[in-house]
């Protein structure tokens, strides 16, 4: 065995403990990290360079007039080199990220699934998990790898496996590089954002829909005191992986293997229905069930608030070009037509009143000034793009006295 392949056996604390690369392989994905956010964070511009530069003044001699929709500049710039190049270095990075996890992965696997066996039997902190292996997983699940991870969220290659869960609970883009773009500021964002919208509004519980391995739940518990915390998502290696993690951190959170098309909650059982990132995913048709789900779920004056990329209409052509590359590039064949939809209009096809719908980008919390926080809700500041600092949110109040 050589240098590279002698692991010292630390003292395992959590599953995350477990996940032990060699040095050529830790410095591997550190590499991988870096590449892929400096596509995601600066290439960008450069993209947009190349399109003012070139392709714009291309089109409008051709069309006598600017593109005037993302879908527009995506086909007239799809032979600009720089372009190319960009979206093979995004698409590289993205497919390699996975590649240099899953040796440290399968070497250690069978440790992991017991580890997590033996939480879930013990649960030190009282929290439950429930899988079913019954459950039906829908076309948009398995029909491609999701994200260009081989596997997507939801294969299994072994009895209670936690393979795919530790692959992107340990970090799917890498370990986090710009502090504004950890996805787990998101819960903290919207609670904290909650809190000072609506003083009155004091949750018992909260339903994460798509929670993975519940990171961004975790985070609802810090704002509100005494809340209760489930999660659901169809896959079930995420739910073990990070059941495992919150009973070893000492939280408490109820996490169930669940389609959210049908919950199966009782009516008006949450005061607060939240999920992040969940519904560029799915098809459409799929989406407005679910909204309605949460509505349904949601007890008189509940809030549903979910965290998603901003609508069409929100942004500027070539915003909406630069987010729906994911569409084109990334296996999320329904991110496009997601963010076509109107988000308000859909919370009110969903049960919302009209009046009690809301859209817009919030701070984050870990970056966004303190200071600044009581003059953004005053309409006096503005608050950055979305993934730079802000996140968009839409959703809406319940009619009813809680």
């Amino acid at each position: 065995m050589n240098s590279d392949q002698t692991r010292e056996r630390e003292t395992v604390t959590n599953i995350d403990s477990l996940f032990r690369q060699t040095h050529d392989e830790y410095v591997r994905t550190r590499y991988i990290a870096n590449l892929h956010n400096h596509a995601l964070m600066s290439l960008r511009f450069d993209v947009k360079d190349a399109y003012e530069k070139s392709v714009r003044p291309a089109f409008e001699r051709d069309h006598g007039r600017s593109p005037e929709t993302g879908h527009e500049i995506y086909k007239a710039i799809g032979s600009n080199l720089f372009y190319r190049t960009y979206s093979s270095i995004r698409c590289n990075a993205q497919e390699m990220m996975p590649q240099s996890k899953q040796a440290a992965i399968e070497r250690d696997l069978r440790e992991m699934i017991d580890f997590a066996r033996t939480v879930a039997n013990e649960n030190p902190a009282g929290g439950t998990l429930k899988t079913d292996p019954d459950l039906e997983m829908p076309s948009y699940i398995t029909a491609l790898d999701v994200h260009l991870t081989p596997g997507g969220y939801h294969s299994e290659f072994a009895e209670d496996d936690v393979a795919q869960g530790v692959l992107l609970g340990v970090g799917h883009c890498g370990p986090p590089i710009n502090p504004a773009r950890v996805f787990g500021n998101v819960g903290a964002s919207v609670s904290k954002w909650l809190k000072s919208v609506f003083p009155d509004f004091a949750p018992s519980n909260v339903l994460d829909m798509g929670t993975q391995h519940g990171s961004n739940l975790m985070a609802y518990a810090k704002e509100f005191s005494q809340l209760e915390l489930y999660g659901i998502d169809i896959a079930a290696p995420g739910l073990r992986y990070g059941h495992a993690k919150a009973e070893q951190a000492g939280v408490k959170m109820h996490l169930s293997q669940q389609n959210a098309e049908e919950i199966d909650f009782p009516d008006a059982s949450f005061d607060l229905v939240v999920s992040s990132f969940f519904f560029h995913e799915i098809a459409v048709p799929s989406t407005k069930r679910i909204l309605a789900e949460a509505f349904r779920v949601l007890k008189p004056g509940g809030i549903m608030a979910n965290v998603e990329l901003p609508p069409h209409k929100a942004c500027e052509p070539f915003l909406n070009f630069m987010y729906d590359w994911d569409t084109n590039h990334n296996n999320e064949p329904n991110f496009r037509n997601f963010r076509s939809q109107d988000s308000a209009q859909l919370s009110v096809e969903a049960g919302f009143p009209e009046h009690s719908t809301f859209e817009l980008t919030i701070p984050d919390a870990a970056t966004f000034p303190e200071a600044q926080y009581a003059d953004f809700l005053d309409g006096k500041v503005p608050v950055p793009l979305h993934g730079r600092g802000g996140w968009f949110i839409f959703g809406g109040r319940k009619s009813g006295a809680s």
